[in-house]
């Protein structure tokens, strides 16, 4: 008796394709593709960032320059290094109303950005994690304040700061920067995407409080959220104008961006000024990118919260 054993099947191979066949284009044209489309990426990445260094350059440039340089030569073109005798005429000239400026600054700055990140944080925490009647009504009342622009609320604000007796004070620029609805926005989603609901329960469960949770538990996990707040209120706040224009009028209560406008003002009249005003410019930058340096591995991650589930 015969048996018949069935050989095992090869798999059939097809043959590449030639290079005259329509899948041999098809291929070669898509490595083509994704390189033109890196270099238009990186082309419109290279125009903006030319676009934004070239002011930065320019002030650099113009502000190591003496008087006479500074209208002889081009505008990219150095001359004569002067930077440091700038410097000093910057901080001397007034009897130094210059550092003044500047500690106004930090102050609204790292005291207004602190305590309304804080604040944001605590609000965004709150909307998350706790359940009350009218959240989510309120909540969008929070959300439609990020639509109202802040010039539209000088005026209001300075109606208000007027009937309290605030004006001309360092609490006329303080306590408008506390609110901040964006910032209680994106704490909210950074609250969502950095502290479980778990952790909050096993704190209760242990017998923390309420605030005892958010101090020790919920506020440090949102640090990286609290520090990318702190950055963009703090940039907010260096570059505020419009409110220190209207809020104040003593000289020793300008921020250096009101101060730095009240030199260019009188550029007309005093040509020198024109120097001082390009260094202190320069040295009003410093703090900014100081600060983005020194917190970028903060906000760097805070970008990503709530990114992954």
């Amino acid at each position: 008796m015969s048996t018949d054993t069935a050989s095992p099947r090869t798999p059939e191979r097809t043959a590449p394709p030639r290079p005259g066949s329509p899948a041999a284009p098809a291929r070669a044209g898509a490595p083509r593709a994704a390189w033109a489309s890196k270099a238009a990426v990186n082309g419109v990445l290279i125009m903006l960032a030319l676009y934004t260094l070239m002011p930065i350059s320019w002030l650099l440039v113009a502000a190591t320059k003496n008087r006479r340089d500074l209208f002889g030569t081009g505008g990219f073109s150095f001359g004569e290094f002067n930077l440091f005798s700038n410097v000093h005429e910057v901080f001397t000239h007034n009897d130094g109303i210059y550092g003044r400026w500047l500690l106004n600054t930090l102050l609204y700055a790292v005291v207004g950005s602190a305590l309304s990140s804080l604040i944001s944080v605590a609000a965004g925490y709150a909307f998350d994690k706790y359940a009350f009647a009218g959240k989510e009504k309120l909540f969008g009342v929070v959300l439609a304040g990020v639509l109202v622009p802040g010039a539209v609320l000088t005026l209001p604000m300075y109606l208000l700061a007027s009937k309290a007796g605030l004006t001309n004070t360092y609490w006329a620029l303080l306590i408008p920067s506390l609110v901040n609805p964006f910032g209680v926005y994106l704490a909210r989603v950074f609250s969502e995407g950095y502290v479980p609901y778990e952790v909050i329960e096993a704190a209760r469960v242990d017998g923390a409080g309420e605030v005892r949770t958010f101090r020790a538990i919920a506020l440090p996990m949102l640090a990286p959220g609290f520090v990318t707040l702190f950055l963009f209120s703090f940039t907010a706040s260096w570059n505020n104008f419009y409110g220190a224009l209207v809020m104040l009028n003593d000289k020793d209560l300008y921020p250096v961006s009101l101060g730095l406008h009240m030199w260019n003002v009188s550029i007309t009249e005093s040509p020198e000024m024109y120097s001082l005003a390009i260094t202190g410019s320069l040295i009003a930058v410093i703090p900014l990118v100081a600060a983005f340096l020194l917190l970028q591995r903060f906000w760097r991650s805070g970008l990503t919260a709530g990114a992954v589930k």
